[in-house]
């Protein structure tokens, strides 16, 4: 069998693959939905009372994700920690975020979504993220595209910083005073470089408007894998580009991460670079 009829097998195979996972998000997205009314009601004043109500938007994704995906991939291992960091083992591994913007879920806020990616020898091969309020999904696969709900996505043409919008985001609110600091002066080196700044969390919502054009660039210090390898592969396949805040190929042990389109990237690293 030629190496072509390889590949296209494997493309194929995943493709079926993506719209199973694609099935799975999105039960989980409507599972959290039911929940999203409830939202006012959630009151927490200790960091522990914070934890279990995060933590019961988790399971209620979890206990719908986990024996769906394992049943599409039995061999995959499965990433118990979504806030971990680093190369996983050989092998296929599931890297979801059941609840990712979980906090502005509880708080009420729409910016949240429901997101797995399957990710092979460490590089992702296939990601859907599901934006249950809209009813929206985005969907990449290696060698095939990224797409809304089918629809191709394009990074935007902008080839301007200056006429640019770019976007950051918190990767965890406990993070160290040294990253907290660094994140701090990179706004302001951006601010002034970049036509506007946007910056909330989840860094996924982020990262699918650099897929879609409607931003220019994001970047980050620190993260985990499940913040940033599904926006990663949809921004890669809608033709942007991927670094670390310096230009340097990025890993999930990198300490920083940019998505730009490719007429802006080189800019947004000499503005983080400074």
């Amino acid at each position: 069998m030629s190496a072509t009829l390889q590949t296209a097998e494997v493309v194929s195979f995943d493709a079926d693959l993506l719209a199973g996972t694609a099935d799975a998000v999105r039960a989980a997205g409507s599972a959290l939905l039911g929940r999203f009314g409830e939202a006012e009601v959630v009151r927490y004043e200790t960091w522990e009372e914070l934890m279990r109500a995060l933590a019961a938007n988790d399971d209620t994704a979890l206990d719908i994700l986990r024996p769906r995906l394992s049943q599409l991939r039995p061999d995959a291992g499965w990433v118990e920690d979504e806030l971990g960091g680093g190369a996983l083992p050989p092998g296929e591994w599931w890297v979801v975020d059941p609840a990712e913007g979980n906090v502005n879920h509880l708080h009420g806020l729409p910016e949240w979504a429901v997101t797995a990616t399957l990710v092979r020898e460490n590089r992702p091969v296939l990601t859907v993220v599901h934006l249950p309020l809209t009813g929206e999904t985005y969907t990449a696969l290696t060698g095939a595209g990224a797409h809304l709900d089918g629809r191709p996505l394009h990074v935007s043409q902008t080839a301007d910083l200056g006429l640019g919008i770019a976007a950051t985001s918190q990767a965890r609110p406990d993070e160290d005073e040294e990253v907290v600091r660094r994140v701090g002066s990179s706004i302001t080196a951006m601010l002034l470089d970049a036509l506007v700044v946007r910056v909330a969390v989840p860094a996924t919502l982020h990262l699918l408007n650099v897929a879609a054009g409607r931003i220019d660039a994001f970047w980050q210090y620190a993260g985990a894998r499940a913040d940033l390898l599904p926006g990663a592969l949809l921004v890669t396949e809608a033709g942007g580009r991927i670094s670390d805040a310096q230009g340097r190929p990025w890993t999930p042990q990198s300490d920083s991460f940019l998505a730009a389109a490719p007429g802006v990237h080189t800019d947004a690293v000499t503005t983080l670079s400074r």
